[in-house]
């Protein structure tokens, strides 16, 4: 049976081929910047995108360069060709040179967002939230944006949400904040951790007990409902449910009532349900472990939190939130080990990266663990998998290399060649930075 990813990616040919054959066009549309929501037809042909007035496609965007990509439309496809740009192009955070494009993908030039679609498809992309942060959730990167978008928009309503995403991606996190913004903020949140309780305990904790109702009840207690009233229940880790216990809940969240073990009567409760999932629900209610019913009732409002692996341009900033909550300096931690740190996928996600980087700055940058490459996951950014094979501190040395001569490249092409200019931009002695130039053969600059 045909995955959803192979539907997607035969969906993406389909529009291409008919494209060159002139059935369908595609056409560029601008997602953010001073050009947003204008759009550009795209025949066959090439055109130059820049902010030179000559170019075929104009953005006033004073990070690009004058000539800054070529997009060849082609019978079968449409190749995009950074034109040596200053600031380079990107996809998915990763700088490229040459890139063939697929409809529904999005490339950023400077801090312009641009997204290739057929051009008979209305485009119903979620506006960008201004924030860089929402609650203590933080990213600046498009997926980030669009995910405090809709927490804007959730959080003052009523309604149950469900929080999706992979283990580390901040989704109490997310919880909490949607708690705090809401009309019910300054109610109690409390968290249930359906992972970590005993499957015998699930039921007592979330729905309370009366004194006698077995054995260890020794007086009433009130559940987790009940303790939230006026405020939001957090169900973490939904999914572990057991299957008996989800009538129960759909109840409560049906009638808003919840009857505790050993008693007779419901009692009517008034709180908001948060719940949250690393589990592929959907796949479970067709594996007959998860009821249908409840998923819908739980998914009214549904938001997934994107793994780092793709949003890595955030990092940077993730590293110096955590060193703020540290109370540490941004120089805490080194351009290299940052440059380390920017350039692993992350399984374990923002959790990982936090500790990883509380560790460095508390022990020292020699305590930096062994980040090894993940099979299927190349780094970005690497230079190839022959590195994997190196030696841990051959393969940081030649990563650290390849950052110097990136880093270097861009600053001596942003001070246009004066080296004086570049020795205070990037806080480095002139004699040092001239020894770096040499180092990399990008020695030659003014003064």
């Amino acid at each position: 049976m045909a995955s959803r990813d192979d539907d997607e990616n035969s969906d993406a040919t389909a529009t291409l081929a008919r494209a060159g054959s002139g059935r369908v066009r595609l056409k560029l549309l601008v997602l953010s910047g001073a050009e947003a929501g204008r759009s550009h037809a795209l025949e066959r042909g090439e055109y130059v995108v820049g902010k030179a007035p000559t170019c075929d496609i104009v953005l006033s965007d004073k990070t690009i360069s004058r000539q800054h990509l070529k997009l060849e439309v082609r019978e079968a496809h449409v190749l995009a060709i950074d034109l040596e740009s200053r600031n380079g192009s990107f996809c998915e955070g990763l700088r490229f040179n040459q890139l063939e494009l697929r409809p529904g993908i999005v490339i950023t030039l400077g801090t312009t967002e641009l997204k290739l679609v057929p051009e008979d498809t209305r485009e119903r992309s979620l506006p960008l939230s201004s924030r860089d942060h929402f609650g203590a959730l933080v990213g600046s990167s498009r997926k980030m944006r669009e995910v405090f978008t809709l927490l804007e928009r959730m959080a003052p309503g009523g309604s149950d949400v469900l929080i999706q995403g992979e283990t580390g991606t901040g989704k109490e996190l997310c919880a909490e904040a949607l708690h705090q913004e809401s009309k019910r903020g300054k109610g109690p949140f409390v968290i249930v951790d359906l992972a970590g309780i005993a499957p015998s305990l699930i039921e007592s904790e979330l729905f309370g007990h009366v004194k006698g109702a077995f054995t260890g009840a020794q007086s009433d207690r009130a559940g987790a409902f009940e303790r939230a009233h006026g405020g939001t229940v957090f169900l973490d880790e939904v999914g572990e449910l057991p299957l008996e216990l989800q009538p129960r809940l759909l109840r409560v969240l049906e009638r808003r009532q919840v009857k505790r073990v050993g008693a007779n009567d419901y009692r009517t409760v008034d709180m908001r349900v948060v719940a949250a999932t690393h589990v592929d629900l959907e796949g479970a209610v067709k594996a007959g472990k998860f009821r249908r019913d409840l998923f819908h009732r739980l998914a009214v409002l549904r938001v997934t939190l994107p793994p780092l692996r793709e949003r890595p341009e955030d990092i940077p900033l993730l590293i110096d939130t955590v060193l703020e909550r540290m109370g540490r300096p941004p120089s805490a931690l080194s351009d290299q080990t940052r440059a380390l740190l920017a350039h692993y996928p992350w399984p374990g996600n923002v959790r990982e990266l936090r500790n990883v980087a509380e560790q460095v700055v508390n022990l020292g940058e020699e305590a930096l663990p062994e980040l090894p490459e993940l099979p299927g996951e190349p780094r970005p950014g690497s230079g190839g998998s022959a590195e994997l094979e190196l030696p841990f501190k051959e393969a940081k040395e030649r990563l650290i290399e390849g950052f110097e001569r990136d880093y270097l490249k861009s600053l001596i092409e942003r001070c246009e060649g004066n080296i004086s200019r570049a020795s205070r931009e990037a806080g480095i002695d002139r004699v040092y930075l001239r020894k770096l130039l040499r180092k990399h053969g990008l020695d030659g600059g003014g003064e």
